[in-house]
């Protein structure tokens, strides 16, 4: 099987496959050690036309693949496609467009929630794929006839995924049911997130907002210091780190030092003196302009019964329109509108979603619906009518 190692070659392979009014895509990458993941090869397919392209081979310009991912006039068909579009927009600067991602047209089109690539391929093809060759380390060269045989598989099966997602979402008229979805996967915000933003993805309980702030700036400061020395954030401090130095506090070496969850002698090192300036920042911040810690919500008595039925009735709406449960609503959602009624601000109460699941949520929440179990079923039915 031909491996594509040089940039005349990948620009003729460019050239066919732009002939196509799509084409498929994935890469494999390694970032077990790095921020940034590692593009080790990039397989793409339309029909007739195949093409593993190896990105580190000595020379090569990835310029017509950029150009491909741009291309307006081809759909970009990926699965599962957030982390493949997250090496294109790193390497290129440019986020795919348009795409199409069969993860989530397969959980609209009823294949259950987060289905594997895989499992959708069999469903669709009846094919079972061999994954013998899924913990490649795909840096190391040569690679084998069996290991790329595996990759291309991920891009020429995809085709008939494709078109049978494709051709079901035209039929049940729910194309624009993903354009959401869509939206999201080719924002530059997904993939560009401020590193001020960085202490968003931690989960820990902060009662005290001067606590907040410390891990504002340290979460920020680690954000920067793992892109420009490109590794992994728990590289450079972890998780549980950050939440100490929030709560302890240190100002100097000596307080960072006895720290639990920082290493002997590390307190001397360049790294450390960064992070107690971003500590001592956090900690001159004027106590009026201190950001308020989130408080603890208290959910309204009986709304964790009601958030229970609320899911009863998502499992209903969901069987039958198949489509996964998640595609209208997550468990969060549900929550927050046992909790809020009207005024929570969800999804499932925005566009297509609240036709077909928000407003009859809302009635349930409003007495106006009840559940009750018949003939072995539950069945759904105004209060105060018949089933």
């Amino acid at each position: 099987m031909h491996l594509i190692s040089t940039t005349e070659e990948l620009e003729a392979a460019v050239a066919e496959l732009s002939k196509s009014d799509f084409v498929t895509v994935d890469t494999e990458f390694i970032r077990e050690t790095t921020f940034w993941p590692i593009l080790c090869l990039i397989q793409m397919a339309a029909p007739g036309v195949t093409a593993l392209v190896d990105p580190m081979a000595p020379g090569m310009d990835l310029k017509s693949f950029f150009e491909l991912m741009a291309n307006e006039k081809v759909t970009k068909v990926f699965h599962a496609a957030r982390q493949d579009v997250e090496i294109v927009f790193h390497l290129g600067g440019l986020i795919p467009h348009p795409i199409f991602d069969t993860q989530v047209a397969a959980m609209v089109c009823g294949f259950g929630d987060s289905v594997s690539y895989d499992q959708i391929v069999q469903k669709i093809t009846g094919t079972r794929l061999d994954k013998s060759s899924r913990f490649t380390d795909w840096r190391r060269r040569p690679l084998s006839e069996k290991q790329l045989d595996y990759a291309l598989a991920d891009v020429t099966y995809l085709i008939e995924v494709y078109r049978h997602l494709r051709d079901e979402l035209d039929r049940e008229n729910r194309r624009h049911w993903l354009k959401e979805e869509m939206d999201v996967l080719t924002s530059r915000q997904t993939y560009d997130p401020h590193p001020e933003d960085a202490w968003k993805r931690l989960k820990m309980r902060l009662r005290k907002p001067q606590e907040l702030a410390v891990v504002q700036h340290v979460a920020a400061w680690r954000e920067r210091e793992a892109r420009e020395r490109d590794v992994p954030r728990q590289r450079v401090i972890k998780d549980d780190a950050v939440y100490e130095i929030a709560q302890q506090q240190p100002r100097d070496q000596a307080a960072l030092a006895r720290l639990r969850m920082t290493p002997k002698g590390w307190e001397r090192s360049a790294t450390a003196v960064s992070l107690l300036e971003a500590v001592n920042a956090a900690l001159a911040i004027p106590r009026e302009q201190l950001p308020k810690a989130p408080k603890p919500s208290q959910s309204p008595e009986g709304s964790g019964a009601a958030a229970e039925l609320l899911k009863v009735l998502l499992k209903l709406v969901a069987e039958k329109e198949g489509v996964a449960p998640k595609v209208l609503a997550s468990s969060d959602d549900l929550d927050r509108i046992a909790a809020d009624g009207d005024k929570a601000d969800v999804p499932a109460f925005h566009g297509w979603r609240r036709a077909v699941f928000g407003e009859q949520a809302l009635k349930l929440v409003h007495g106006e619906l009840a559940l009750r179990f018949d003939n072995r079923k539950i069945v759904v039915f105004e209060a105060g009518g018949a089933a």
